[in-house]
């Protein structure tokens, strides 16, 4: 029997059977017959150019089929797409610039692991050994790398045409910003960093590209976050009619954005599997993943605010600089940072200037929050400074300048229309499930000899629910139930949720539905999973496609027994007419009725419907997060003590999985604060290429979670959901960071906040607390 009211209910994942039992299908797992395997040969050098490629050696070795060069390439693949926004100030012409990308490069390579052949071969170890056997004569260039360069033009040109290396400028100055700043009490600025980030899914990249002898197209198998874009793309690179390329996105082991769009090898594999007219598949492995697949944040921002002496932030000054890496693919991304540079504050006047900067590293791409958790930390980290410079409390601080619950919608200096929320609700909840008073005591109260106790605070909001979302619901003549969406997870726990709100839309039995996503040959066009838009955009999509077939179910109901349509409602999984519990029909009944001749005059057979979503603006979910700490004073050692989060996304279909999105963002964002970040030496050289050097989160390193909730619906969509996936990673980071600045009652250190880091911090206030000592003494 159907279960009433699945919508908001703790229901267990539908997939997690079939993943546990090892029943999975991952790009690794899908072998066809005569499949060969790729292998790319990689630079070693951040900036060299090609002087030579000798391949003889390779083309020799056993089970090898080909080595493809760059130069033998490029006549089969046009240039790969980069992002020139429409109001780039600097108005730079694809079409008449050097600035372009190959999938293999040809003349030069910009960054450690760009691709400059590949060997076909009858096993992966094969290719392997026969990439190693490639030889090159390099010429090695000048390297730039870092973004504090850009003032003038570089010694070290990426692309002739941009001689400072400055790809994209933006600036958005309000009225009155001078003026505020010139009048202000106080002015409190701090530089900050926001290192760059590595996603690493448990689930590299991987593509298999098959042709298709019975329509001449191609068969692509890809873990991607976005099937129906990278059909778009793809076709582009091939110059083949969309309808002859199907894109699978089977099992997804993670994405976190960098599974977002067609990668150099994607384009490779596809061109080369219709030229050979073979299969091929690369698996990505670990050292590719840090060297190739795009990485995330890497800016560093000049934060300026302007107060008065009661402690109003008058105005706003980020000066931001966003490392790219070698090529302009996402500058698409820092401008977010741009749009949020307000938070969740009535911060009434802004001057937020943008350069995106390209340096011979990684290219630089969305990750988990994209954009977003940049601002929420510039602005958590100069709340706290200020607090400390005007002897404020940081709390009172920030109710003092928060947005008001009745002034939503609210349109702030940046130009993003707020949904709504209520920002002190959340501050309240957290600072009550921590029982804040009693943190604050036992920090005043610790003894010395202990470690060091910090409380960090963080408020947040975010914008979600990008693009439009398309939905298929159909109810066969037995009853059983797909839905299609365009939504592609990968471990969201999707194919759960859609199937709660399809469930109680028609009346549906949860355990006889199904959730087909992932496959552009079956779902219509959608956007594929980013930016915590499933439940908010797909999630509407099912949910207003399963109301056309509730509607189309009623008028056959009442066809079934004999009254108005308008009587008709369904109700604890069954079609009645209202008022009278008998006679009731399942939706089973009504199925096979719709399926027969015999249906209200006018009414076509069949009961299905598809149809398209797209919210009038975004969402704008917000929270609060306390972070407890603990540091060893003798090694620096940060440990995370306690951790509660309050996160307000709206309308949750499914509150355990709202837990599980949020327990995962927050261990990412604890690790930016405290672990991670991609690093290169001067030279470009990659100094955190493996997972030896580059330090993710252990369970044994977090806490267990306090999690909490407010429920603020948004009016733009008819879920009232706001969106959650990337929420608690851009709060994390910032209270856990304030927190162990607390501790060491210090102004300001950069991110990551290794031991290292933190005991310098403690050996210097050590001698400085003694240097004061010593001219106190008589």
């Amino acid at each position: 029997m159907p279960t009433p009211a699945l919508m908001g209910a703790r229901v267990r994942r539908k997939e997690d059977p079939r993943l546990l039992t090892g029943r999975a299908n991952y790009v690794g797992n899908i072998t066809l017959p005569a499949l060969r395997h790729a292998a790319f040969v990689r630079s070693p050098y951040a900036h060299a150019g090609i002087r030579h490629i000798d391949v003889r050696v390779a083309v020799a070795m056993p089970g090898v089929y080909a080595v493809v060069t760059g130069s033998d390439f490029a006549p089969l693949c046009p240039p790969l797409s980069l992002s020139f926004p429409a109001d780039n100030a600097i108005a730079i012409d694809p079409q008449h610039t050097d600035c372009i990308r190959h999938a293999l490069a040809i003349k030069r390579v910009r960054h450690v692991g760009e691709a400059l052949a590949v060997v076909i071969a009858d096993t992966p170890e094969q290719a392997e050994d026969a990439a190693l056997a490639v030889l090159v004569d390099w010429e090695p260039l000048p390297v730039a790398v870092g973004v504090d360069h850009v003032v003038t033009p570089s010694d070290a040109p990426i692309f002739a045409s941009l001689p400072d290396n400055v790809v994209y400028r933006w600036r958005n100055k309000t009225a009155g910003v001078d003026e505020a700043f010139a009048s202000a009490a106080h002015v409190v600025r701090q530089r900050m960093v926001n290192q760059r980030l590595a996603g690493v899914p448990l689930e590299g990249r991987a593509t298999l590209v098959a042709p298709d002898p019975l329509t001449g197209g191609l068969t692509v198998w890809m873990s991607t976050q976005v099937p129906h874009a990278i059909r778009t793309g793809l076709a582009r690179l091939l110059r083949m009619p969309e309808n002859l390329l199907r894109v699978i996105a089977p099992d997804v082991g993670g994405g976190f954005g960098v599974k977002d769009g067609v990668f150099p090898e994607d384009a490779v594999l596809a061109i080369l599997a219709r030229h050979y007219q073979v299969p091929l598949r690369w698996i990505e492995t670990r050292s590719e993943h840090m060297q190739a697949t795009t990485h995330g944040r890497d800016q560093i921002t000049d934060v300026e605010a302007a107060v008065d002496a009661e402690g109003n932030i008058l105005a706003m000054r980020l000066d931001i600089r966003a490392d790219l890496g070698a090529y302009p693919i996402g500058t698409t991304i820092p401008p977010l940072t741009c749009q949020m540079a307000v938070g969740v504050y009535r911060i009434p006047k802004v001057d937020v200037q943008l350069r995106c900067i390209l340096t011979n590293t990684t290219p630089v791409l969305a990750y988990r929050g994209a954009g977003r958790p940049e601002a929420t930390y510039y602005l958590e980290r100069i709340i706290e400074i200020i607090a400390r410079e005007l002897k404020l409390d940081p709390i009172e601080l920030r109710r003092k300048n928060f947005i008001l619950s009745d002034a939503f919608p609210y349109t702030a200096p940046t130009g993003l229309i707020y949904d709504s929320g209520d920002y002190d609700l959340a501050l309240r909840k957290v600072l009550e499930i921590a029982d804040y008073p009693a943190l604050r005591a036992a920090q005043r109260n610790r003894h010395p000899g202990l470690p060091l106790l910090g409380i960090g605070l963080s408020c947040y909001t975010e914008l979600c629910t990008f693009g439009y979302e398309s939905a298929t619901v159909r109810v066969d003549p037995s009853g059983t139930v797909t839905a299609f969406t365009g939504l592609s997870p990968h471990g969201q726990g999707t194919v759960t949720t859609l199937a709660q709100i399809v469930a109680d839309q028609i009346g549906a039995d949860f355990d006889r539905i199904q959730i087909q996503h992932g496959d552009t040959s079956r779902a219509s066009f959608g956007m594929g999973t980013a930016g915590s838009r499933g439940v908010a955009v797909g999630g509407s999509a099912v949910y207003l496609v399963a109301g056309q077939v509730r509607e189309k179910a009623r008028r056959i109901a009442a066809h079934m027994l004999e009254a108005a349509v308008e009587d008709i409602v369904l109700s604890e999984g069954q079609y009645h007419v209202r008022g009278s519990s008998q006679p009731a029909l399942t939706l089973v009944q009504i199925a096979e009725r719709a399926y027969s001749g015999n249906l209200p005059e006018g009414m076509n057979p069949g009961l299905e419907a598809t149809d398209f979503f797209k919210p009038g603006d975004l969402t704008f979910p917000f929270g609060a997060h306390l972070a407890v700490v603990e540091i060893d004073q003798d090694t620096g050692e940060v440990t995370l003590r306690d951790f509660f989060a309050v996160d307000d996304c709206g309308t949750r279909i499914n509150p355990m999985l709202a837990d599980g999105q949020i327990h995962g963002g927050l261990a990412q964002g604890i690790a930016q604060a405290l672990w991670e970040e991609v690093a290169y030496d001067p030279q470009g050289q990659l100094l955190s290429g493996t997972l030896m050097e580059y330090a993710l989160p252990r369970a044994d390193r977090l806490p267990h979670f306090v999690t909490a909730a407010t429920v603020t619906p948004t009016p733009r969509n008819p879920l009232g959901a706001k969106g959650l996936g990337e929420a608690a990673t851009i709060g994390s980071t910032p209270a856990v960071v304030n927190a162990v600045l607390d501790a060491l009652n210090l102004r300001h250190l950069d991110m990551p906040l290794l031991p290292q880091k933190v005991w310098q911090a403690l050996q210097k206030r050590a001698l400085q607390k003694r240097d004061l000592w010593l001219l106190k003494v008589p």
